[in-house]
């Protein structure tokens, strides 16, 4: 991470020094937000937060298209949780949110620091997010960077190929079991290619994972490298349909977590009701097991999330989980409204106190069970 870090300062520098060549812009900006949360049906059945994230753009453009810019923005929060006149319970953090330099031409771009890497064709159920936590029900869409490199050519016939390689990130990421061997890089890929009307695409990652706190591992398998495989596309034939698959092995014995399997398939359409329905379905199978593809273990889980725009200042949505396996429902609506600056977020939701969505890492999930959720948004 250190070492990414003073690349992308080094790069920032070089950026500085050559501004004089072409004309320079200097942005900033920020989101402030403030909620509050109240849920019976956990420990703490209040809770308020506070969250900002400044955001700095430097950006000197050259000619014939290319662009040399670095961005800087950093994630404060505080919160705290009470039980009336029982408990109570605070904290606050601040750290790093994006932290990158980045070289772009018409046709190509290169990307180094702490930075947002997301692909595939799903919409909520993605078998190949592997290193963001984006959550369709959250407002602000926040999701935790990674320390990479990237790099991205873009054909002419609307094809592409991405290259990164990843190191320093201590925590799992979504889908990892196990974390990653400190001090050994990742390194991965993606091709995406035009097919008939849309496009389908192939990624792949390595890595070298830490399995000494497995349940099932086997003793002295505490480096074991780990393969994943992506195959996704997407294609407009009326309405919109996808599919979206990944298989993650571990090459040395993980017992029960040696293979996981994850296929979404999904479509959408907007139907002429009032202002317009948008109506998207995914349907998503998680398998793992000893064995590639024999699903010893199976969970199975539907999406459903329908949007509609009241008029120009207020929306709708709503987003509905059936988990399958568990026999269980997760309901989630959400009404904004929008003013010039300021967007106000009224959700309501309905959960299993056993939350068991298999996207979600949070430690102190605040929406098991039943509970009401306002949301302040002022981006400047």
């Amino acid at each position: 991470m250190k070492s990414l870090t003073s690349i992308a300062i080094i790069s920032f520098c070089l950026i500085l020094s050559l501004k004089t060549l072409a004309g320079d812009t200097l942005v900033f900006k920020g989101q402030a937000s403030g909620w509050i949360n109240l849920n019976p049906d956990i420990a703490m059945p209040v809770w308020l937060g506070l969250h900002y994230i400044p955001t700095a753009n430097y950006q000197v453009r050259y000619p014939d298209n290319r662009l040399a810019d670095v961005e800087v923005s950093a994630n404060l929060s505080g919160f705290t949780g009470f039980h009336p006149f029982d408990s109570i319970n605070a904290g606050a953090s601040l750290k790093p949110y994006r932290l990158w330099a980045r070289y772009s031409a018409r046709q190509f771009e290169f990307r180094i620091g702490l930075q947002k890497i997301n692909f595939g064709s799903a919409s909520t159920l993605r078998p190949l997010m592997w290193f963001d936590q984006l959550d369709p029900r959250d407002p602000l869409q926040l999701t935790n960077g990674v320390w990479a490199v990237l790099g991205r050519y873009y054909f002419l016939n609307n094809a592409n190929i991405w290259i990164w390689g990843l190191y320093g990130n201590k925590d799992k990421k979504t889908w990892e079991v196990a974390p990653t061997t400190h001090r050994i890089p990742e390194a991965g890929g993606r091709i995406q290619v035009p097919v008939l009307k849309g496009d389908a695409a192939f990624s792949c990652h390595f890595r070298s994972t830490d399995t000494r706190l497995l349940i099932d591992s086997l003793p002295g398998n505490s480096n074991t490298p780990e393969q994943r495989l992506g195959l996704d596309g997407k294609w407009g034939i009326g309405p919109g349909i996808w599919f979206e698959g990944a298989w993650i092995h571990h090459s040395l014995n993980t017992g029960m977590l040696t293979n996981q399997e994850i296929f979404t398939a999904g479509t959408d359409y907007t139907f002429t009701v009032g202002n317009g329905l948008n109506v998207v379905f995914e349907h998503m199978v998680y398998g793992y097991g000893r064995a590639a593809f024999d699903f010893e273990r199976r969970l199975s889980f539907s999406g459903l999330t329908l949007s509609y725009p009241i008029n120009i200042n207020n929306q709708l949505n709503a987003v509905l989980y059936r988990d399958w396996t568990n026999q269980a429902y997760y309901n989630f609506v959400n009404w904004q409204h929008q003013f010039q600056h300021v967007a106000m977020y009224f959700m309501a939701y309905w959960n299993p106190k056993d939350y068991r969505m298999p996207l979600q890492n949070s430690k102190n999930n605040l929406t098991a069970g039943k509970g009401l959720q306002i949301m302040i948004v002022f981006n400047h």
